[in-house]
């Protein structure tokens, strides 16, 4: 999963998806990275969800493996109007924008979510380290980085990608949280 603004680091092997990082890196564009419903990530052509997120190269380099790798980072969501596969497999789709969220500083009633992805980073995500503290306040960046973090079920990160209103992803996260409550 690929929300706006988090990073995810891939590992390049297959020949289309080679093909179409030349093809990004060439023209500057983006790819998209949706979920996927029914199939796999590699070999046959898989089945993604409607809703995704634009994704932009950031940095290349060689693996110890000898495969590519490359970081990208979550741009704008979208929905999938059409798809079609090519001859190589690759899954090509058209797509509209997905809404674009209200900024919204956090609601003092979701503070402890702030101090919750506090703690994330420092043992998880060490990407985040140093993130400028104003980003904390920014819900929807708060909503997104624990989405990514927390460990949640496929369908509960599609759900809180899906949303539009920061604060409702806020709820919906301040709801799930109890789940991880040690007894």
């Amino acid at each position: 999963m690929l929300y706006p603004g988090g990073q995810l680091p891939l590992r390049i092997f297959e020949r289309r998806y080679l093909d179409m990082i030349r093809e990004c890196a060439r023209t500057g564009s983006s790819f998209g990275v949706c979920l996927i419903l029914d199939g796999q990530e590699a070999g046959a052509p898989a089945l993604p969800a409607a809703i995704g997120t634009l994704a932009r190269i950031v940095d290349f380099h060689n693996r110890e493996d000898g495969l590519l790798g490359i970081l990208a980072e979550g741009d704008e969501r979208f929905r999938v109007v059409r798809t079609r596969v090519r001859s190589d497999g690759l899954v090509r789709g058209d797509v509209e924008p997905w809404p674009s969220e209200p900024t919204h500083n956090v609601p003092v009633e979701f503070a402890l979510l702030q101090v919750i992805l506090e703690r994330l980073i420092e043992n998880m995500a060490p990407q985040w380290r140093h993130a400028p503290r104003d980003l904390y306040d920014d819900a929807s960046w708060l909503g997104f980085r624990l989405s990514e973090l927390l460990p949640l079920q496929v369908d509960e990160q599609q759900r809180l990608l899906e949303i539009t209103d920061p604060i409702q992803r806020l709820a919906d996260l301040r709801d799930i949280l109890p789940r991880f409550q040690r007894a």
